[in-house]
């Protein structure tokens, strides 16, 4: 299990685009359409460091209006964390004789299977687990394809991005509160694979060493879930907020 991308909801996705790309040197990689939504993944780093971000903005909500609701009722902001599974019907059993209650189980797809974990059971945030049928692509390749030759896309939908930053920034780690640490570093790191690299009484820090994407549970008081995004900017520190969501740069 590999925390693959983080997603961040936004009416509108040109902004947080051109502010990543702009700001933090992001590579745009790929994107297309789905239904109810169209994404977009960007890389906040680069291949050996960094994590993934995933643009979401509504499309065609007629034939599925989760993200517009989401939209209505929260704003934009971030959304959903993806977990890559092997053997996703495993997890799925798995998860369920530990109490989970899996949304939206859709293993219809072969080359695509996933199902959700509500905010409820998770600690504020909806997890996506998924599993691709077959290996069609790697993230690598794919981070050097569009450095080299641009952005994929099934269309290209999105608007042109204004040129990236000279110097590249690394989204580090995504920083989610917690109102009780135990209970989320179990989740975490037992349920969700996760590799405590730092605990202390306020605070747990977990790695996902495949994919090298690094959370860290906080206890704090107010509404759980993602608090902030990370990244190591080589000294110069600012917060940037955009579409909803807390770029921390340092």
């Amino acid at each position: 299990m590999e925390l693959d991308h983080v997603a961040i909801a936004t009416p509108d996705a040109g902004p947080i685009i051109a502010t990543l790309v702009t700001e933090l040197g992001a590579t745009v990689m790929y994107g297309g359409h789905n239904v109810g939504f169209r994404p977009m993944q960007m890389r906040v780093g680069d291949v050996e460091r960094g994590m993934t971000v995933e643009v979401l903005e509504p499309w065609e909500t007629e034939q599925n209006d989760f993200l517009a609701r989401f939209l209505a009722r929260h704003g934009a902001g971030p959304h959903h964390m993806t977990f890559k599974v092997h053997g996703i019907e495993d997890h799925l059993e798995r998860l369920q004789a530990a109490g989970f209650t899996p949304a939206s189980v859709n293993f219809s797809n072969p080359m695509w299977k996933e199902m959700f974990l509500q905010p409820r059971e998770t600690f504020g945030t909806v997890i996506q687990l998924a599993e691709m049928g077959a290996e069609l692509w790697s993230r690598d390749d794919a981070i050097r394809t569009a450095q080299t030759e641009g952005p994929g896309g099934t269309p290209i939908w999105w608007p042109t991005p204004p040129p990236r930053a000279e110097k590249t920034a690394y989204l580090e780690r995504v920083v989610l509160h917690v109102p009780q640490l135990a209970a989320a570093r179990d989740f975490f790191g037992a349920v969700l694979r996760g590799e405590v690299t730092a605990a202390d009484a306020e605070s747990v820090d977990l790695l996902w060493p495949t994919s090298g994407a690094r959370v860290r549970l906080e206890t704090a008081d107010g509404p759980p879930g993602v608090d902030r995004y990370e990244v190591d900017a080589g000294g110069d520190a600012r917060v940037i907020e955009v579409a909803g969501a807390r770029f921390v740069c340092s």
